[in-house]
């Protein structure tokens, strides 16, 4: 088998969703006559764990490891909450503690591309042995945290090498990126080594069409499109909660806040008595204090139950079970571009997807294709009132179901096999 060198960050023990896309391509490669061979940080500073994920780490995988010194170690003595939220990449817009401010204009200023930079030089001399002892001559990087494409880059720089850059997430127009106080000459130092990395790496792959789009202005490098995916049993029956269920699986922003929902809510349960009984908004994952406080003020404080981190089976459970699943995105032109990798878990559950995002969500498209839901603006409070009183309507006659269309073509096999025909 031709053998690949994946060099990532983040793996098991890792949780949350960036572990995920890396390792399911991994898990169906020898299905398709490539031989994985992964790089990974010895000791990372992962702000999630979850030991599930290592199930999926298929046998006799060859892994090479090189320490890291992560700045976040350091930091976390003087606050490790805060530490831990940044790491995550939960970033208050409001009432930032003096030493939180401190800590987002280190990391934004003194961290470039970010706090994992230091990981890059021992690792381009300890894997110009690797590549040889193991015969590869592809190399995949895979990022944020971008500093892993500069492992690439340099590597390449050594020695001929195929070098193929997956961005998970862009890199200068992420939603966070504005809120790490970037002075003049680190916004252009951003700027410049995504351009480096962009014109140097041989093949782009990318999870969005806007991204894609984007990224051709500033190379002329193939580029494509590789969507984050689902690797789990699509439901065909599940027991369903009893209340009408409105649940959020993952990290909840500061800047997802779905005012309008809120505002609907409130609404049908000063005019609804039954709808008043039944509502249960449930979150699987961090919530900001911003968007708890928003749920408050709208009176709805009752109808809140927070779960938690919870391992990636039990959030998939708590998917098929939810009566409908909740999706949303930062109201803004730089995020119409982002497709969250629950979006696919979300329809494979075949519960009903109630999307609020920007105006062109390029996640719109794919949900209206598939038939898994409906999606709405930030200013939309008519129709979506409408459309979950008519979802209520359909649960309490037991009849809330979706007929969706095909979505085999985001299985994570299906995936990996178009990312086997692009190496």
């Amino acid at each position: 088998m031709r053998k690949v060198l994946v060099i990532t960050y983040y793996w098991p023990p890792a949780g949350g969703p960036g572990v995920q896309r890396w390792l399911k391509f991994v898990k169906y490669l020898r299905d398709f006559g490539i031989e994985p061979v992964l790089y990974i940080p010895e000791n990372p500073h992962y702000p999630l764990l979850d030991e599930s994920f290592s199930h999926d780490i298929p046998d006799d995988l060859k892994i090479y490891k090189h320490s890291i010194r992560e700045p976040y170690r350091i930091a976390s003595v003087f606050s490790s909450k805060k530490t831990k939220r940044i790491s995550s990449g939960i970033i208050q817009t409001k009432n930032q503690s003096f030493l939180e401010k401190v800590l987002l204009w280190v990391r934004g200023n003194l961290f470039l591309p970010d706090a994992r930079k230091f990981w890059v030089k021992p690792s381009v001399g300890f894997l110009k042995d690797v590549l040889i002892k193991e015969g590869i001559e592809t190399i995949i990087t895979t990022g944020p945290p971008h500093s892993v494409h500069l492992i690439g880059y340099y590597l390449q720089k050594s020695q001929p090498l195929n070098w193929i850059a997956d961005f998970r997430d862009p890199w200068t127009t992420i939603g966070y990126h504005k809120k790490l106080k970037l002075s003049s000459s680190a916004e252009k130092k951003h700027k410049q080594l995504e351009s480096d990395v962009l014109n140097a790496a041989d093949k782009i792959i990318v999870t969005s069409n806007t991204t894609k789009l984007e990224f051709q202005q500033i190379t002329n490098q193939p580029i494509e499109v590789i969507t984050n995916g689902y690797d789990c049993e699509i439901a065909s029956s599940y027991k369903l909660d009893s209340k009408f269920t409105i649940a959020h699986i993952g990290s909840l922003l500061s800047g997802r806040n779905p005012m309008n929902l809120w505002r609907v809510l409130s609404i049908l349960v000063k005019e609804n008595e039954d709808f008043k009984k039944a509502l249960q908004l449930r979150f699987i994952g961090v919530v900001s204090e911003e968007i708890l406080a928003s749920i408050s003020e709208a009176g709805l404080q009752e109808y809140i139950e927070i779960v938690g981190y919870v391992t990636h089976h039990e959030a998939l459970a708590c998917q098929k079970s939810s009566q409908v699943l909740l999706l949303v995105e930062i109201d803004s032109v730089d995020t119409i571009g982002i497709i969250p990798g629950k979006l696919f878990e979300y329809m494979a559950a075949k519960r009903p997807i109630l999307g609020i995002g920007p105006k062109n969500w390029e996640v719109a498209g794919i949900v209206k294709e598939t038939k898994t839901g409906q999606m709405f603006d930030y200013s939309d409070d008519i129709e979506l009132k409408n459309v979950l009183l008519n979802w209520f309507q359909q649960f309490q006659k037991g009849e809330l179901q979706i007929t969706s269309g095909s979505i085999k073509q985001y299985s994570r096999r299906e995936l990996t096999r178009k990312l086997v025909e692009y190496i």
